[in-house]
């Protein structure tokens, strides 16, 4: 009997050996190994497509699982404990973490980049320099119209509740839009509806058309135009190049976080770290045409 319990004994340390026969530190899900369902905002699409897969070539035994959403259903699946991480435009508000500390939830934010909100024309639009409180109009009042006294046809978001649709109606104080402005279900649709839709004009995360070595972005950018967009001076009008965003020059940012639940170490905190502090992490943000929370940006002069 003890011979017996001495042989399953030894097998279950070895078992509980780490790659470098380590004892006692066997853990199914580590920073680099295991199974992971994150929640990411719809406009962060691209960004992550390419992170996911350059992180799990890193770590061969991760698999990291992704849903796709908009910003307020996300929050909502964070709160049902449908996922431990999600990717969003903000931190929590002060009622949603004391709604969080009722519920003994802990969790922490981590800034890990800087993005832009874009606004997109059919190409026979001639009016690509915008200011901020001409957006404003345009998006609630149905009598406004464009510097050269255009009436836009149509203006779409991605969808009600995104991070695009909450970040301007917040930012802008909007309280009731106007009937020219409507909803379809993702990114993609509204380039794809501005292309081939005269007069329309669209709004999207700057992360599905800012890396120019991307096919599909590249892809995306053919057929449309991104308009110039100012504060007060025309003469300040810039697009969402990556140094303006950087310098806050253009008027249009908001910051990407990552939220993770709990407080145990495991691949969804490894994933976290690889989005802020890797190299390769940092990187990937910086080639896709935003600003890395940690990595320097190269200004250019023109």
């Amino acid at each position: 009997m003890r011979t017996s319990f001495f042989i399953l004994f030894c097998a279950v340390l070895l078992t509980a050996c780490d790659s470098n026969n380590n004892p006692f530190v066997y853990q199914k899900d580590a920073h680099g190994r295991g199974k992971a369902h994150i929640y990411v905002e719809e406009s962060f699409k691209p960004l992550f497509t390419t992170s996911i897969s350059t992180f799990e070539s890193q770590y061969p035994k991760a698999k990291v699982t992704v849903s796709y959403s908009a910003e307020n259903q996300i929050i909502d699946a964070f709160y049902a404990n449908k996922t431990k991480t999600i990717v969003i435009t903000r931190n929590f508000n002060a009622k949603e973490k004391e709604y969080l500390k009722s519920k003994n939830v802990s969790y922490r934010s981590d800034k890990i980049a800087t993005d832009a909100v874009v606004i997109i024309m059919h190409p026979s639009m001639t009016d690509t320099i915008l200011s901020v409180d001409q957006i404003k109009r345009l998006l609630s009042d149905n009598d406004a119209l464009l510097p050269s006294n255009a009436n836009p046809t149509q203006i779409v978001f991605d969808q009600k509740g995104s991070a695009n649709f909450n970040y301007l109606t917040n930012m802008l104080q909007i309280e009731r839009l106007a009937t020219r402005v409507s909803a379809l279900k993702s990114n993609e649709e509204v380039i794809n509806y501005v292309k081939t839709h005269p007069g329309a004009m669209g709004i999207i995360g700057l992360n599905w058309i800012s890396d120019q070595d991307d096919p599909t972005s590249l892809l995306f950018m053919d057929g449309v135009r991104v308009a110039s967009v100012y504060s007060s001076n025309p003469s300040d009008a810039c697009k969402p190049y990556a140094g303006f965003i950087y310098t806050k020059e253009y008027p249009l940012i908001r910051d990407i976080w990552v939220i993770n639940k709990g407080r145990r170490s495991g691949l969804h905190t490894g994933f976290v770290l690889f989005m802020k502090k890797d190299d390769k992490g940092q990187l990937i943000i910086q080639k896709s045409g935003l600003v890395p929370a940690l990595t320097p940006v190269r200004l250019v002069l023109q």
